[in-house]
């Protein structure tokens, strides 16, 4: 599974607003838990948020949410990182609607295109970065929730904003 997400998706740029949504919210809910717990948890996330439709998660009730607490939702039941996947939207749309997507504000950030780090060992990558803090500062300024410095690295990681890969990666290489 690890393996997988790595050499399908980790580092590979992404640009539309609905996959970034989803690996902000992964990421959040990923705090204090490991990788491994969350992509286990991936199917149950989408079922739970709509496939990620930002504009129905925004519309979505307490009641709806409080019903993803439950065990059957498959999805962590930690209340504040539910929830804030509705505040989250709700702010993602307003970056929408300033920015033309949400999308060209992330990227923004590394001025369209990815930063490439050239690591070459796990000991070189940072937890985060003056780039994550700025990332974060701005993101809590718009009204989201769970993206802490660290956790916003992982996240440009994630979706390629920021290239991590190892000087001997077969995914660098292929490049």
């Amino acid at each position: 599974m690890e393996a997988a997400y790595h050499d399908d998706e980790w580092g590979v740029p992404v640009h539309d607003d609905r996959k970034l949504f989803e690996f902000i919210t992964l990421e959040g809910a990923q705090a204090g838990l490991s990788w491994r717990t969350v992509l286990a948890k991936r199917e149950a996330y989408r079922r739970a948020f709509h496939d990620w439709d930002i504009a129905r998660i925004a519309r979505m009730k307490d009641a709806e949410l409080e019903k993803l607490l439950e065990p059957e939702s498959g999805i962590v039941r930690n209340r504040l990182k539910v929830f804030s996947v509705r505040r989250n939207a709700l702010a993602v749309l307003a970056l929408i609607k300033a920015h033309g997507s949400f999308d060209a504000y992330l990227w923004g950030f590394v001025g369209g295109k990815p930063l490439a780090n050239k690591p070459k060992g796990p000991g070189e990558v940072p937890a985060r970065t003056e780039l994550s803090d700025r990332l974060s500062k701005a993101l809590q300024k718009a009204d989201l929730s769970f993206v802490g410095s660290t956790i916003m690295y992982a996240f440009m990681q994630a979706v390629g904003m920021v290239d991590d890969h190892m000087q001997d990666c077969w995914r660098r290489k292929k490049k």
